[in-house]
């Protein structure tokens, strides 16, 4: 396992939700981002985000740990979750709330 590898799986292992974006939840560095943050924030719930913008080697890490070729990409107790697009179909068909719920993660 490479360095940048490592250190995903611990970022993924140690937060509940994790969302490897462009940008900060304050400033968010694509539409995309910007989407995923707003539904994260809707949902109420306490996340960590990792500017992928800041690390090379975690912007290309994330990609092959995955297994998805972009980014963001949100993680939920260490499972895979899907981007932005899947986010949103999830949030709309309540189906990310209902994940949120069963995996007990407490509103922020």
């Amino acid at each position: 396992m490479t360095d940048a590898s490592q250190r995903i799986d611990e970022i993924v292992k140690n937060n509940d939700v994790v969302l490897f974006m462009k940008g900060t939840a304050l400033f968010p560095q694509c539409g995309f981002s910007s989407r995923a943050i707003a539904i994260l924030d809707h949902l109420g719930v306490p996340f960590e985000t990792v500017d992928v913008l800041q690390d090379p080697e975690i912007r290309q890490g994330i990609k092959a740990y995955s297994d998805w070729p972009t980014i963001p990409q949100l993680y939920v107790k260490g499972e895979f979750v899907g981007g932005s697009d899947i986010m949103m179909e999830m949030f709309e068909a309540g189906e990310l709330q209902q994940l949120i719920d069963e995996k007990q993660i407490a509103k922020a």
